[in-house]
């Protein structure tokens, strides 16, 4: 087994520098880059528990996810890949949307003596997360916000991708619009619905509450409220349903009730996974930046257990890219998508 001593002379550092970045103190960008390539290398592995009773630190950190679908899988992946490049491991728990359960794995992971936590917050209750911030554990908000808990937070510009999506659909000519929303006491619905109305306000367009549908951001709510919509005496010929397992679910819908996609039905999805792609015809979908959330998320909350809070709280709002595929779309004569002077990134 490689030693400290080996990934010393590996960095051609001493054996105190590595300590030092083992630890999380401060050293220069350079060689903290060369050690850590020199544990990379070697595949060196710390005593973890004599190093925590030496630091007081576990090198352990909790993501708190509300549920295990590929959106939140996918960032987790990447924040344990830039963790374990800082010699931290990493622990996910499902909250499944449940503000108890989310209580219960914070405190849990509390109990694990975790260095930082990451989560995903369920709702606008935040006493838990307050308490464990206030007691010494840094806190990193990731996806959602609680608006009145002063902490980091790693967001998704929400109010812009709703609003890329539905303009997308008024510049082709559609005015009656439905929204298929999630909970609007978690901040992605509520700023998606915001988008949804500014799209309305600014083109100066009248707003149909009756084409307007909350759901909990489950496959089964998007698949109800899809047919509840369809099931109207006069049908919105255009739909926008704001996060992955509700486009899925409206998707199911529309596929059993023979409606035919996009000539019956336009339709654009929040989140732009797998199965979307692979649908018939792909859908038009906001591309959020997973990869990005989970890298800023990761530095961040490595910066916080490190003890440096400069700027303390910051926040990102990362940018969503609308992707239109044929959902939205007909083929004309050269095979080119036809989106009435929309800007358009070719796929699927």
């Amino acid at each position: 087994m490689p030693t400290i001593k080996d990934v010393a002379e590996q960095a051609g550092v001493s054996t105190a520098t590595v300590s030092r970045v083992l630890n999380g103190d401060k050293v220069k960008e350079e060689t903290e880059k060369r050690v850590l390539a020199a544990i990379a290398t070697l595949g060196y592995r710390p005593n973890q528990i004599a190093r925590s009773l030496k630091t007081q630190k576990t090198q352990t950190i909790g993501f708190v996810v509300p549920d295990f679908g590929p959106f939140f899988m996918q960032v987790a992946q990447m924040v344990e890949d830039i963790l374990n490049g800082y010699g931290y491991s990493l622990i996910v728990c499902n909250s499944k949307e449940n503000l108890a359960r989310e209580q219960d794995r914070v405190k849990m992971l509390a109990q694990k003596q975790v260095d930082g936590l990451l989560v995903v917050p369920t709702s606008d209750t935040a006493d838990h997360l307050v308490e464990i911030q206030e007691e010494g554990t840094p806190v990193v908000l990731v996806d959602r916000m609680v608006k009145y808990m002063e902490a980091d937070c790693v967001l998704v510009d929400n109010v812009n991708g709703a609003y890329q999506a539905v303009e997308h659909l008024v510049t082709k000519g559609y005015r009656r619009i439905g929204l298929i929303n999630g909970r609007l006491e978690v901040t992605t619905g509520e700023e998606r619905y915001r988008g949804y109305l500014r799209v309305f306000e600014d083109y100066n367009l009248p707003v149909d509450e009756s084409l307007i549908r909350s759901g909990d951001f489950s496959t089964e709510s998007g698949y109800a409220l899809m047919k509840d919509l369809l099931a109207l005496p006069t049908p919105p010929p255009a739909v926008f349903v704001a996060n992955y397992y509700m486009t899925i679910g409206a998707m199911l819908a529309v596929n059993e009730m023979g409606i035919e996609v996009p000539r019956d039905l336009a339709l654009v999805g929040f989140d732009d996974m797998e199965l979307t792609r692979l649908a018939n015809p792909p859908l038009t979908a906001v591309v959020q930046p997973m990869q990005e959330m989970g890298e800023k998320a990761a530095r961040l909350i490595y910066q916080r257990v490190s003890g440096d809070n400069t700027g303390f709280p910051q926040m990102y709002r990362l940018k969503p890219e609308l992707v239109v595929r044929h959902s939205t779309c007909v083929v004309n004569g050269g095979g080119k998508l036809e989106v009435g002077g929309w800007r358009v990134v070719e796929t699927g």
